[in-house]
């Protein structure tokens, strides 16, 4: 590893930093000897021993005896202490909330769905279905829920993620200018991440999807909605009012001219969703009969059969993605266009669009299918958690 620079400051400060750097490079390696830190950090081996033995008092690092020798003395190995504590990412929507438990490590402890059909789904009510949920999570692992370090939650609406507000969630009771994170934290008590739930699928896809070791890279998502989640440089992009990605909106010529309106869907959404594929079939029914298709998955299935009227919807369709495609494409030039959800992921629609794209002839990024599915959003938050951890574990103040 390249060696590390520190920088100059108050001993508390640099002490901090020290073990901060120390605590990352156990995350990253997994097991190593005190040697291995003070070849990783260009720091001193009497730094490294004073860092590790904080790290030892505080419960954070596990020594793990001797290792190999390479011919001298077997080194003293230690590891970082993942299990120590854990992480929790929640995902609401208007049908369920989908819950993942994690130790400090990003491995997966217990997973679990909670169906909303037969509740209540005002806020207080979601919060309290959420606790309900946790607890029993946290006793099935029989881990104290002092030992909950973050909590992240993913949500179908723009999400302001400094103050923890949910704007507006258009499919349930009551969710407009929601302060989510305040009303979490009535009961649950540790760090609380509100972020919407296209942003954490597209970092979930990083994590251990389709995008891993991309800098920067855009997802759009289309099933029951339209969204994208951008990523630039290795970080999410959420826009002067956190309304980057929102898609859904866009103005197309000749196709959409409606204003985008906060509380309203947006026009694209009623276009390249299941519900609109599911309209325009009926639109060009005709006098022909047969039976319907079940859901607009089928549309796209029959279209790639051949069947006529699905191949037109589908041309609309991949027309549109296309342009969308093309118009991010020029505003930010990303590596990679990951599209997600069951729309767009589907086989039909992504040879359209490839085929629609070929006729540019710059600015296109490398076109790809999402692969995590449904738990994008729940892994994406546990991957914003871990970027947390290290800060929460190790608060300023302590060192």
């Amino acid at each position: 590893m390249k060696e590390r620079i520190t920088p100059v400051g108050r001993p508390s400060l640099l002490r901090h930093t020290n073990a901060l750097t120390i605590l990352g490079v156990l995350r990253k390696v997994g097991s190593c000897s005190r040697a291995d830190l003070v070849r990783a950090t260009g720091m001193s081996a009497p730094t490294v021993t004073n860092v590790v033995d904080s790290l030892l008092a505080d419960d954070l690092v596990l020594p793990l005896g001797e290792g190999e020798s390479s011919g001298g003395r077997p080194p003293d190995m230690i590891r970082f202490k993942a299990e120590r504590g854990c992480l929790l990412a929640v995902q609401i929507t208007s049908r369920e909330l989908t819950f993942l438990l994690t130790d400090l490590g990003g491995r997966q402890l217990e997973q679990s769905k909670v169906p909303l059909a037969a509740r209540r789904t005002d806020p207080e009510s979601v919060c309290q279905s959420i606790d309900l949920e946790m607890k029993r999570l946290l006793r099935q692992r029989k881990l104290a829920r002092k030992q909950l370090v973050c909590l992240i939650v993913g949500v179908p609406a723009i999400a302001n993620v400094d103050e923890g507000l949910v704007l507006s969630i258009s499919t349930m009771d009551h969710w407009r200018s929601v302060p989510l994170r305040s009303l979490l934290a009535r009961t649950i008590k540790c760090h609380i991440v509100i972020e919407n739930d296209t942003n954490l699928a597209a970092l979930g896809e990083r994590y251990r999807g389709a995008a891993q070791n991309q800098q920067t890279f855009q997802l759009i998502d289309i099933g029951d909605n339209v969204s994208a989640g951008i990523v630039l440089d290795g970080k999410l992009h959420h826009g002067a009012q956190w309304s980057a990605g929102e898609i859904g909106y866009l103005r197309l010529p000749n196709v959409v001219r409606k204003q985008p309106a906060l509380h309203e869907f947006g026009e694209l959404e009623g276009l390249l969703t299941f519900s609109g594929i599911l309209r325009r079939w009926r639109e060009l029914g005709g006098k022909g009969g047969g039976r319907a298709p079940a859901d607009a998955v089928e549309v796209l299935d029959r279209a790639r059969s051949g069947d006529s009227r699905a191949r037109r919807i589908l041309a609309r369709q991949s027309r549109m993605v296309a342009d969308i495609i093309v118009n991010c494409s020029l505003i930010l030039n990303p590596e990679l266009m990951l599209l997600g959800g069951e729309i767009g992921t589907h086989p039909a629609l992504l040879d359209a669009v490839g085929k629609e794209l070929e006729r540019c002839e710059f600015a296109v990024p490398r076109i790809a299918a999402a692969t995590l599915g449904e738990s994008a959003v729940t892994w994406g938050a546990i991957a914003m958690g871990l970027e947390v951890i290290p800060t929460l574990l190790l608060p300023l103040s302590q060192t």
